[in-house]
């Protein structure tokens, strides 16, 4: 079993789909591989795109011979738990309070705030009453904040 592989096939079934492969994991042993896919879009990922994307991937891994034996496959979406990682993801999250931790110059930088504007690789975010622009390049890590 080539992990390289079978993600880099994981992948490409999935943008082929039109969905961002945001993480694959491989996890467990040879007899019965857990593969954890996660997908997201500039939309809401819903049941159904999952449901599509697993019978997309369980073929292409039946036609590529893949793997020999019993596997578990999981494909969802990647929950506001995670990082963002890809600009793509942005601009669905409009509106949505966040944890920036970024890297401007050496110095690595950290602030809270409302996402107002993603606009190509430039995110422009409230942080009290001023506004903070800055790059996608720059982002270290950019959590979705999850307010009640």
């Amino acid at each position: 079993m080539d992990k390289k592989n079978i993600i880099e096939n994981i992948s490409g079934v999935v943008e082929r789909e039109g969905f961002l492969p945001v993480e694959v994991i491989i996890r467990g042993d040879q007899r019965k591989p857990v593969i954890e896919v996660f997908i997201d879009s500039g939309k809401n990922i819903t049941a159904e795109d999952c449901a599509r994307m697993s019978s997309k991937i369980n073929s292409m891994f039946e036609d590529e011979n893949l793997f020999k034996g019993n596997y578990r496959l999981d494909v969802s979406s990647p929950g506001v738990e995670r990082p963002l990682k890809f600009i793509e993801q942005f601009p669905k999250n409009v509106g949505r309070k966040f944890e920036i931790v970024y890297k401007p110059k050496e110095i690595e930088e950290k602030f809270n705030g409302k996402l107002i504007k993603a606009a190509g690789n430039e995110l422009t975010f409230s942080v009290g009453k001023t506004e903070q622009i800055i790059s996608f390049e720059d982002i270290v890590k950019a959590k979705v904040l999850i307010s009640f």
